[in-house]
């Protein structure tokens, strides 16, 4: 006998009221957005775990590597009136860039382990030479009877001199100098080695260096191209560069093997001249069209000097990866609850909210399984594994609520396809969204097409 009475029939509605169920899914739904938005913090947090231990083993190393120069800096003092008629000395220097600069080079990689975390490291052994095909004093801003040519400065810049393995002798002519420690001035090199050059008077003729530069740094390198013609060429045993900065390389040849690459940056390329006095260079205009990377910054850059190179990825960002999969959490809950839910509707089935819980809460397992596995794993054999432990996971629990081998294959067979739709997602990054859109697309004609011949209005699941 039904229950007549108000609460009764309150209670009745409440059970058997789809518009009320599919409410209740939808609150569901946001309240496991909460543990979706922590996994992908913590998903955050081991990066930078991992970042924290390739940052402690590259400042031991040598940091990513960024080369400056050379840069012959001579410097002046002019002498003023000022409007109350005293005098008014201004100090500082003049700089001059190479009218050719070529670095040939030999990357050898090597990783190095810190815990679970791989670590990038890398030898260069740089031989770096060109000219100065005179200093072209006139061009400056200061009389050139102000330059102070007996106290040039010859200087390099070396962004992490800790990378530096041995001492360098460089050949300038017929004399050979040895680089000392610093950059005396910061207004191109913020760091670096530098040795006083003896330049005859006016310094017209021409200056032909060279030297060779034994350099430890870890992930990157980095070259600026001071000279008029500024040539690179590197080759390594590593599989995965990543060629960055203002300029690609000319020529490139990449191979399970090794790479090799060549570049050639001219005057015209940059936005510099060749001398100036001051930071000159920071300071020229930048633009949207010319700008380069940045030097000595957090990446190894600074502004305006149109550095370019390569870095040294590793061939799997497990955290990456991981982080993309994670995005879908909230759309593979959705979809998974929308099963359930007609479940309930087409086949007369009745389910818990914390049944709905359960299984949701199994699907972000997923993802923390995805990550910890990961980590000591190859991406694809972790995202296997934690699928398949899911999959067993929802589709045991299933079979007892259910109580139907049927629907039970139905949920398994679904979730399989959501899994191995979604990896499809993570290995055609270029066509995730192409692939995405179909996706939706033929998930939403399924959708309708099930649901086609349903009376939402008068759908009641009576009471017995």
């Amino acid at each position: 006998m039904k229950d007549t009475s108000f609460l009764g029939r309150l209670n009745n509605w409440a059970r058997n009221s789809v518009s009320l169920k599919l409410f209740v899914v939808g609150i569901l739904m946001l309240i496991l957005l909460i543990p979706v938005n922590m996994v992908t913090s913590l998903i955050r947090e081991r990066e930078s775990i991992r970042d924290e231990a390739v940052q402690e083993v590259s400042s031991k190393w040598g940091m990513s590597q960024t080369l400056a120069g050379p840069v012959i800096s001579v410097p002046y003092e002019s002498v003023r009136q000022s409007e109350e008629g005293k005098p008014v000395i201004t100090r500082g220097y003049a700089h001059f860039l190479p009218d050719s600069l070529h670095i040939d080079g030999q990357i050898d990689p090597q990783k190095r382990n810190r815990g679970i975390y791989v670590v990038v490291l890398y030898n260069a052994k740089l031989k770096v030479s060109g000219r100065f095909a005179g200093l072209n004093a006139a061009a400056l801003s200061v009389p050139e009877t102000d330059l102070k040519w007996e106290d040039a400065l010859f200087t390099f810049g070396i962004s992490d001199m800790k990378g530096v393995e041995a001492a360098i002798p460089v050949k300038v002519n017929d004399t050979t100098y040895q680089f000392g420690p610093g950059a005396v001035t910061a207004d191109i090199l913020a760091s670096g080695a530098n040795f006083l050059i003896d330049l005859p008077q006016e310094a017209a003729s021409t200056l032909d260096f060279s030297f060779e530069l034994d350099l430890n740094g870890s992930s990157g390198i980095y070259f600026t191209p001071f000279g008029k013609v500024s040539t690179v060429s590197l080759q390594s045993s590593w599989p995965d560069p990543s060629f960055e900065g203002a300029f690609l390389p000319d020529t490139r040849e990449v191979s399970a093997n090794g790479f090799q690459a060549q570049w050639q940056v001219l005057q015209l390329n940059r936005n510099y001249p060749q001398q100036g006095v001051g930071s000159y260079i920071s300071n020229f205009p930048v633009d949207d069209y010319n700008k380069g990377a940045y030097y000595f910054d957090e990446g190894g850059f600074r502004n305006s000097t149109n550095a370019f190179g390569l870095r040294l990825l590793l061939p799997i960002d497990e955290y990456q990866k991981t982080m993309r999969s994670a995005k879908y959490a909230a759309f593979f809950v959705l979809i998974t609850f929308l099963t359930f839910f007609f479940i309930e509707v087409l086949n007369r089935k009745r389910l818990h909210p914390i049944q709905y819980i359960l299984v949701g809460a199994a699907i972000i397992l997923f993802y923390i399984l995805l990550l910890s596995i990961s980590e000591h794993l190859k991406f694809d054999a972790a995202y296997l594994i934690g699928c398949l432990t899911i999959l067993a996971l929802i589709t045991g629990y299933c079979y007892y609520i259910l109580d139907n081998r049927r629907l039970t294959l139905m949920v398994f067979g679904i979730l399989a396809i959501l899994y191995g739709f979604f990896y499809s997602l993570l290995q055609l990054q270029d066509y995730a969204l192409l692939l995405g859109s179909l996706g939706l697309l033929l998930i939403l004609a399924a959708i309708m097409y099930l649901t086609r011949r349903i009376d939402w209005y008068n759908l009641r699941r009576e009471d017995e």
